[in-house]
């Protein structure tokens, strides 16, 4: 079992700044994929984005080159730096992790952490 622990959201202005944590403790696998998932009220929960262990990294199309996912293997964290953020950003936003090597369907996500809430206002 994993389990992860996800914080950082907060209220925000538009083009402003936040930093997600996610801290995993339990049994991690060598090879594995940590992630940031997002859902907004009435809406699928969505990739938003990920990197595995040996730093490779994913991220969906809205979100490139103003968020930056990165993680500390020593100390099983991930993190998230979302900057220049909007409102369409504004979500619940929740870290996963799975073992193997690439990201996947979001239904192969075994771990969740409990969501932290992100709002921007405009």
């Amino acid at each position: 079992q994993v389990q992860l622990v996800d914080s950082g959201g907060g209220l925000v202005q538009a083009g402003g700044s936040l930093r997600l944590s996610c801290a995993a403790s339990g049994r991690i696998f060598s090879s594995n994929v940590m992630a940031w998932f997002r859902q907004a009220p009435g809406k699928e929960r969505e990739f938003v984005a990920a990197i595995r262990s040996d730093g490779m990294i994913w991220y969906e199309e809205p979100v490139k080159g103003r968020f930056t996912i990165s993680r500390d293997n020593a100390k099983n964290t991930a993190f998230l730096q979302m900057n220049n953020l909007k409102s369409e950003d504004t979500a619940v936003y929740f870290c996963a992790a799975k073992s193997g090597l690439v990201p996947g369907r979001i239904s192969e996500w075994l771990y969740w952490g409990q969501g932290t809430q992100v709002t921007v206002s405009s």
